[in-house]
């Protein structure tokens, strides 16, 4: 049974007895992770895009845990440079298989840089992620406005945890993430990528009432450092 830890922002961690999966490893400067960057422990990592909130400490965990990391071309070749050495480099439509596991990169509208030395360099594009474990199938938006083709990805899948950023600004806000869990569908939505900085501040609790009273999904909102 797979246990999922969410560690605030976007950075959530899949706990299976075959090595845990960490999507967005942000915790140098994210003042919601509870967790210290050299307790992270991860077999795979993958990343939606390339802004420093998302990439985060990626090369630094995938080198002390020699941990395989997905990602757009641009970002898996970007972080070669470092000295990770386990790269799966995919684009948008494909999916890996892994002994226990699949990965689809799809589509997120947004955009995609890296930061270097003050400068801005190419991210490639932004993508979310459906990770088919055994016993659940889990989506992570990454950073998206609402976009139609959302009710594609809810249509292929049977998603039992959605994970949606809610906090507007950069992203959808909570009414726009409440169109998405309508074409989605999942069995539970947790609310994402909001109230880590005052520009991404949110009434979650309206969010939770109007996915309980609109939809047939149930939102659950974790707080960092919890599970379920």
């Amino acid at each position: 049974m797979s246990k999922i830890l969410y560690l605030g922002h976007a950075t959530v961690v899949i706990i299976n007895d075959f090595g845990n999966i960490v999507i967005d490893p942000f915790f140098t400067g994210n003042p919601l992770n509870p967790m210290k960057v050299e307790e992270c422990k991860a077999k795979y990592i993958l990343i939606t895009h390339g802004h420093s909130d998302h990439l985060g400490n990626a090369a630094q965990i995938a080198k002390n845990n020699d941990a395989t990391v997905v990602a757009v071309y641009e970002i898996a070749h970007y972080l070669e440079s470092f000295g990770v050495k386990n790269l799966v480099q995919m684009n948008i439509g494909g999916t890996v298989s892994f002994d226990k596991f699949s990965v689809k990169m799809v589509p997120a509208v947004h955009s995609s840089s890296i930061a270097v030395n003050g400068s801005l360099i190419y991210g490639g594009v932004p993508a979310g992620f459906v990770i088919k474990l055994e016993d659940l199938t889990i989506y992570h938006a990454g950073d998206t406005a609402l976009f139609s083709d959302m009710s594609i990805i809810g249509s292929q899948f049977s998603i039992d945890v959605a994970f949606l950023p809610v906090g507007g600004y950069f992203t959808m806000d909570i009414n726009d993430a409440l169109m998405a869990v309508k074409m989605i569908h999942p069995k539970y939505v947790v609310p994402m990528h909001y109230n880590t900085w005052d520009i991404i501040s949110v009434d979650i609790e309206k969010f939770k009432e109007m996915v309980d009273k609109e939809t047939r999904s149930t939102c659950l909102i974790l707080k960092p450092g919890e599970a379920f």
